[in-house]
């Protein structure tokens, strides 16, 4: 895959964060000049780093009706909850990466919805509707972690933090496309680490989906064993 060209940081700003059941936490959130995509992604930085340790990272792809409505159709609102204390704990970053129904759009995710109500799985919804199971490309993910310093491969950090030149990532996820994209963009993954299983009767179909895969989705082989 082709190396993306260089991000650079635009700016940075501390937001002090309280989720709905009272854990709060400090993050400071980076932009960005240069993104392949021109998205507005963010970088959310979390705690900090042992000097000599690996920064725990996540991907974490928007879903308004997840993150911001609480929605029980997905496990995204709390992945990311989850993701703001355990990267609080490790040090590392949160990528809030403007990729709403996996690449397909708000809309478009919510028209998936109605035929999921009918009995198809989330990725043949998106099939039906003429659109990828898939449509999400971490190159901008890749140029910001280059950006921050954090890849331990190629690149020239932007900013003055103790992750700059950190020996690659622990990346956060049960999805192996993000780490296998991520590497094949240059960033070395140590390792992939898991996230919680966040069941409910809403979402069970949803993440039954997620451990099958699909002949073009890779299966979410983290969650195999904890979903039944």
């Amino acid at each position: 895959m082709p190396q993306p060209g260089p991000a650079t940081v635009r700016s940075r700003v501390r937001i002090p964060l309280t989720f709905p059941d009272g854990y709060r936490a400090e993050a400071e959130a980076f932009t960005f000049h240069g993104l392949a995509d021109g998205a507005e992604h963010l970088a959310l930085a979390f705690g900090e780093v042992p000097e000599g340790g690996t920064p725990l990272v996540r991907l974490h792809s928007e879903c308004l009706t997840g993150d911001v409505f609480g929605s029980d159709r997905c496990d995204c609102g709390p992945q990311l909850r989850e993701s703001v204390e355990r990267i609080t704990e490790a040090g590392g970053y949160l990528l809030y990466l403007r990729q709403e129904g996996r690449g397909i759009g708000l809309y478009n995710k919510l028209e998936a919805y109605a035929l999921q109500d009918s009995g198809l799985d989330t990725y043949d919804a998106n099939t039906a509707l003429g659109l990828p199971e898939d449509d999400r490309d971490y190159t901008a993910a890749a140029q910001m972690l280059t950006a921050l310093g954090v890849t331990g491969t190629t690149g020239t950090a932007d900013t003055a933090d103790a992750t700059a030149g950190a020996t690659g990532i622990d990346l956060l996820s049960n999805n192996p496309d993000k780490a296998a994209q991520l590497s094949d963009l240059g960033i070395t993954v140590r390792r992939r680490v898991p996230t919680g299983v966040h069941l409910s009767a809403s979402n069970v179909h949803y993440l039954r989906a997620k451990v099958r895969g699909t002949t073009l989705s890779l299966a979410h082989d983290l969650l195999q064993g904890r979903v039944s």
